[in-house]
């Protein structure tokens, strides 16, 4: 009995070796299993990510290739513009200073034509000793003297000799025209009716003291016009 307990015992334990021999290398094929699973997954994470990261770098490098390339447009457009804008002031200044280049040779051509017209008047004039009372010393009577001009429409009333009005002004404006003295440089002693549509007014210079009567008749829609300018020895309405 005891030889075959032994033998028994023996079978067993050796049976149990085997089968712990056994369930460690499936055990160990299991764990190099896993280790190779997981360092396959490991590695493929990082090839992965390796080759995510490459394109965003790419890509950075591409957005930042573009913000550069569209900055140096927009410095090349804004300097263009601003040429462009220098280029159209300074054309339209030249353009300013043309302009009044040329009002002013018009504004002298004007002035010289007045004057011509105005040493053309003084040649036509007329002087005769006497006029038409003992008080006059000279008459001046001049073929080249022409309507003012009047902003006045339709029929011409009666003379409106009150100070300020439109007739008075238009008035004074001939009177100012025959004498050829300056507004402010006259005195009017007296502008009143001569007759239809006829004034005569008496004046003398502030400067000379030197007396005028001046006669002076309307023409319709061209305004009052000097007729004759009697050279007084005396103011007789002072």
């Amino acid at each position: 009995m005891d030889g075959r307990d032994t033998i028994s015992r023996s079978g067993k334990r050796a049976k149990k070796r085997k089968t712990n021999i056994i369930l460690n290398s499936l055990i160990a094929i299991v764990l190099v299993l896993i280790i190779v699973v997981a360092t396959s997954i490991f590695a493929g994470g990082n090839d992965e990510a390796a080759s995510n990261d490459q394109p965003v770098e790419e890509k950075s490098e591409t957005t930042d290739k573009v913000k550069n390339s569209n900055s140096e447009k927009e410095k090349s457009q804004s300097g263009k513009e601003s040429k462009n804008s220098a280029e159209r002031k300074e054309k339209a200044a030249n353009q300013s200073e043309s302009k009044k280049s040329d009002d002013n040779v018009d504004d002298e051509s004007s002035k010289e034509q007045e004057e011509e017209a105005d040493d053309e008047n003084e040649d036509q004039a007329v002087v005769t000793e006497g006029g038409s009372d003992p008080n006059v010393k000279n008459t001046i009577v001049n073929p080249g003297w022409k309507p003012v001009g009047t902003s006045q429409t339709g029929e011409h009333p009666a003379g409106v000799y009150e100070q300020g009005s439109t007739d008075w002004q238009e008035m004074i404006q001939a009177v100012t025209y025959a004498t050829g003295l300056d507004e402010n440089n006259m005195t009017v002693w007296r502008l009143e009716n001569n007759g239809t549509n006829r004034s005569v007014a008496t004046i003398t210079a502030k400067d000379t003291k030197q007396p005028f009567r001046v006669y002076i008749e309307w023409v319709d829609q061209q305004g009052w016009k000097p007729v004759r300018v009697e050279e007084l020895i005396e103011n007789d309405k002072g």
